[in-house]
């Protein structure tokens, strides 16, 4: 159990995990907070989960809210964009779909919050089925670029890249709240 001083000093961060129906949104964070794979798909209403994720010396206490699908016709809840701090937004390389539904779940999110941008991560999910892939990692790069916001491929059946896509989007939502949009320096005490 934390002692209540270091509860004190933890970072609260909510995180929501966005994307397509079947792009492996729900694989990716029972993954990274169970280390589990779970291979059959049981469409998500909505989970959150709890996990403390140490990042650059500091401590995060970290909802990841695990959301039901998006399509062109789903209403993206604002409850999905209120409250919430960064955003990870998931297509799976093998659906061209996935991929062009990003652009559409990017925009309503901004229109929620009355940005310009947000902090998020760009995740083309399902690096494992390299031969059905639809959509480049170049083009994954330039959407990413476009958005401003972090890029990965990952495989959460081979849990490649799952523990970073959570630290890019703790750095982008750092990077978001510090002065001139650079992530802040760990701070040092000096006793003398």
């Amino acid at each position: 159990m934390a002692s209540a001083a270091s509860q004190q000093l933890r970072k609260k961060r909510k995180i929501a995990v966005l994307g397509s129906r079947s792009v492996g949104k729900s694989s990716l964070v029972v993954r990274y907070v169970e280390d589990a794979f779970v291979d059959s798909y049981y469409p998500t209403i909505e989970n959150v989960f709890e996990k403390t994720i140490k990042y650059k010396g500091q401590e995060y206490s970290c909802d990841i809210v695990d959301t039901a699908g998006q399509d062109e016709y789903s209403i993206l809840n604002s409850k999905h964009a209120i409250g919430i701090h960064g955003y990870v937004l998931v297509y799976s390389i093998a659906s061209r779909a996935s991929f062009e539904m990003i652009q559409t779940v990017y925009d309503k999110i901004l229109n929620y919050t009355g940005t310009s941008t947000i902090p998020c991560v760009l995740v083309g999910q399902k690096s494992d089925l390299h031969s059905h892939r639809q959509v480049s990692e170049a083009e994954g790069k330039e959407l990413a670029q476009s958005l401003h916001c972090a890029w990965i491929e990952t495989s959460a059946r081979h849990n490649a890249n799952v523990a970073k896509v959570f630290e890019l989007v703790l750095a982008e939502i750092e990077k978001a709240s510090a002065p001139g949009g650079q992530e802040p320096q760990p701070s040092k005490c000096i006793v003398m």
